[in-house]
Formats: C-alpha cells, structure tokens, sequence
C-alpha cells in the first residue's frame, strides 16, 4: 500500500465520523445518502435519511410511493429533481432488477441522478469495488496534496483530479479510502483555514510545503448573481386558499406555490397585472403580509407577499384551490413555505 492511503486509513480507522449509513448492509442506503450529500452538509443530511428510510425502507416502497410523498420527505434539502430523479430510478431498479441496486457500472450509470461521482462512491462503498469517486472535498484534499494549478472546475482540472483519484486506490479499501477524504475534507483540509498542523498527510502535502493551500482549489472567477424582485397572491375563500403546481420539470418541480410573479421595482403598484399576465387571475390588492428573501443557486429573489381577493379565475388545471389547514401536506419551496407560515 502507498504512503498517501497508508497515512489516511490509519487516521481514519481513529477518527471517522459515526454517520448512519456507513457500514449499512443495505447499497440502498448508500445510494440514498450520496443523493441526499450532492451540495448538502452531513448534518443537515442525518435527520433527512433517518427519515427517509423510516419512511421508504426498501427500494420497493420507495417505488410505490406517490411523487407527492416523496417531496414532502425531501422537502428542506433543496435540488429537488434529485428527489424526483430518485423516484425514478427506484421505479426501475424496483421493475428491472427486483429492488436491488445493480453492481454492473453502465446499469449503475443509466440510472436517473446517477453520474460518475455517485456511480464511485456508490460501488466502492455499498459494494467493496476498487472505484475512484470524486466530489467537492476530494477535488480540494487532491488539488493541495498535488499543488494542482488547473482550475478544478474545468474539463483539463476535472479530468487530473480524477486520475489522482484513481492513482493510490488501495486493493479492497477504496472504500474506505474515499471516505476517508471525504471525512478530511470535511474536519481538516476544510475550504478556509484548513487545519493542517493536526493533517495526517501534512508532510506530503505539495501545497502546504510551498505555502499555497490557501490559494488551492483554483476556481473559474464566480459570475455576479443576479437578484429578482418578485411579488405573491394570497387568495383565500372559505377556508380555501388558491395554489398552483409547478410543472414536473425545472426549478422546483412539482411543488407547490402561492401565485407569483417577477416585477421591475414596485410590487405593490405592480402586482394585480403581473399576476394577471402569469395566470390570467384578475385580483383585487387587500394588505401586505411581509417579505421573504431567498438565495438558490444562480439567483436571488426578494418576494413581497399581498393578501389579495379574486374578482375572476380562468378555468386553469395547474390553479387548486387547497384547504388553509391541509398545507402542511403539500411539498413547497422554502419561500412558499414561509408564506403559507405567514398566512397561518
């Protein structure tokens, strides 16, 4: 065994993190975790796959389970298509392959929501195969280890970080080999001030010995993110509020949303018309109930949320009318969740 994967599985073995779905029997908890990891921290995931699996403890039952459950068990974690993408794939390992995650790697890869980072982790952890895998921690652990000047989210980078992955694989603990990675990226070689005075790879880390680690990973320069300015209709009759369903595909699909619409700088003054070109709803302003502010990923949104009064609805199949008291029920957004707080 290499030096790199002998210092790190000795620290490991010492100093791994207890997480619920290490050394599970079962790959679909592997596969659940690493879906429900992609751009999530571990201590927000712990809680959701607890309850996921309470809730979906097979393949099978995740299978049969209606779109609408499976978002309300995601609903917080945000990247939704991953919860739709994960229902699907369930779907098919469930018909195809009778409820087991298949071991062959292209079967693996055709999944929905399967790329090569989870294609690697899932076979190197849940099924003891010698595969690199490659996410966020490992692209910083191995871009100062190796002092890589590449930019690490270019396709030159991304390709050298995923030979270095697969370099030092040690023969029946890639594994564990991963993991470990994953875990210092996570406590030690974290992306500020990485701690590497107490770093088990700290003398043979290129970056440390020529005083770059701060400057490694390097990234493309970020984009300026745009903000939007939005306003919301709250429309309730006899207990019944007006909602809509977002389509299946794209940002938050399938969930569920108080009408709304982008503005240019009034809300108030502008909102009865923007919600009429969105929705074909002509509504009457009553009061403002509050402002939410929101970051995903590539923008940010400032709502400003109106009760309003219908004065006529289109006969629209996307437009529900949902009882005040049964929204719990019903997956949202974080921004429409708060609202329907407010409105409650």
């Amino acid at each position: 065994m290499n030096l790199l994967p002998r210092l790190l599985l000795k620290w490991y073995d010492q100093h791994k993190r207890i997480l619920p779905w290490r050394d599970h029997p079962d790959p679909y908890a592997v596969w659940v975790s690493e879906i429900m990891l992609q751009q999530t921290r571990v201590e927000t995931v712990v809680a959701y796959f607890e309850k996921w699996m309470r809730l979906f403890p097979t393949v099978h039952a995740l299978a049969k389970a209606s779109e609408r459950d499976v978002l309300n068990a995601w609903e917080g974690l945000g990247y939704y298509s991953r919860a739709r993408n994960l229902h699907k794939a369930a779907k098919t390992v469930s018909e195809k392959f009778n409820g087991d995650l298949p071991r062959n790697l292209d079967a693996l890869r055709s999944l929905p929501g399967i790329g090569r980072y989870t294609v690697g982790a899932i076979a190197s952890m849940a099924f003891g195969m010698d595969e690199p895998t490659l996410d966020g921690n490992l692209r910083r652990v191995f871009s100062r280890l190796y002092d890589v000047t590449e930019f690490a989210d270019s396709p030159v980078g991304e390709k050298n970080l995923w030979e270095l992955a697969a370099q030092n694989l040690p023969k029946g603990r890639a594994g564990d080999y991963n993991q470990a990675l994953m875990d210092l990226g996570a406590t030690i070689c974290i992306p500020k001030n990485p701690r590497c005075l107490i770093c088990p790879l700290m003398k043979i880390c290129k970056a440390r010995e020529s005083g770059a680690q701060d400057a490694r990973p390097v990234l493309k320069p970020k984009k300026k993110i745009p903000h939007y300015l939005q306003a919301a209709a709250v429309i309730v009759q006899r207990g019944r509020v007006l909602m809509c369903q977002r389509p299946s595909a794209g940002l938050l699909g399938g969930m569920w949303e108080f009408p709304n619409a982008r503005v240019e700088s009034d809300p108030a003054g502008e909102l009865t018309e923007a919600i009429r070109a969105a929705y074909q709803i002509k509504v009457k302003q009553k009061n403002a109930l509050g402002v939410i502010n929101h970051a995903y990923t590539h923008f940010k949104v400032t709502v400003h949320v109106f009760s309003c009064e219908a004065i006529s609805l289109p006969d629209a199949v996307k437009l529900k009318w949902l009882r005040v008291g049964k929204l719990g029920e019903y997956p949202m957004g974080k921004i429409d969740r708060e609202v329907a707080r407010l409105l409650m």
